[in-house]
């Protein structure tokens, strides 16, 4: 089965992409082809992104490797522009929090035709979930964890979703596991303007670096 994978590289300087095909082992130890994407974010500008207008948003800019979403009074973020999957794909990318005590990873994706956000930090710096199922967000729904993070230390995050079922990985924890057939999967108006994918923080400083999606 053919498999595309998307790479969005916070690097620094443009790579020149090869355009042809990678070979990789599957899960069944067949060949399967992989094919090249152009880098999407060459470390010199957010080309391929647009930072969203949120309105009070803080400062977005690269340095270095690294995507800095400015502390805003609110949200501040940025929305990819090029295609996305709807389904079966996985996100992975590392990101902190630098400064401020909110969430710094807001992940907003699609679950088929509906948008959801994977909440990393939030509601007073520890609260990680699901916003919204059955509109309840992350911090009062199953999906709910409290986890302690360190500002300044670079967390490896990981979503994947299939037609059945949303999980997210934190370093090498499974913070969420959610099957969703039958629930209702919705967003908070915050984080409208991030569909169909987008990264922001709120009230916090945030880096954000090596995000991959790839289909399977």
């Amino acid at each position: 089965m053919a498999c595309r994978v998307v790479v969005i590289f916070a690097v620094l300087f443009l790579t020149a992409c090869g355009g042809g095909t990678k070979e990789k082992k599957s899960e069944a130890g067949k060949t399967v082809p992989v094919s090249d994407f152009p880098i999407l974010l060459d470390g010199r500008s957010l080309k391929g992104w647009e930072v969203t207008n949120f309105g009070p948003q803080g400062p977005v800019y690269v340095s270095g490797s690294n995507i800095i979403l400015g502390m805003g009074d609110g949200c501040t973020g940025i929305t990819w522009k090029g295609e996305f999957p709807l389904s079966n794909y996985e996100v992975s990318l590392e990101a902190k929090r630098v400064e401020g005590n909110d969430f710094f990873c807001g992940m907003t994706f699609p679950v088929g035709k509906d948008p959801c956000t994977l909440i990393i930090g939030g509601w007073g710096g520890t609260t990680v979930g699901l916003s919204s199922i059955d509109g309840m967000d992350a911090s009062e729904n199953e999906t709910t964890t409290l986890i302690r993070f360190e500002k300044g230390r670079w967390y490896k995050i990981r979503l994947t979703v299939t037609d059945s079922e949303i999980q997210a990985f934190i370093d090498s924890a499974r913070v969420v596991a959610f099957k969703y057939p039958g629930r209702r999967i919705s967003i908070r108006p915050e984080v409208e303007l991030s569909r169909p994918f987008g990264i922001a923080s709120w009230r916090t400083t945030a880096g954000l670096r090596n995000i991959k999606v790839s289909t399977f």
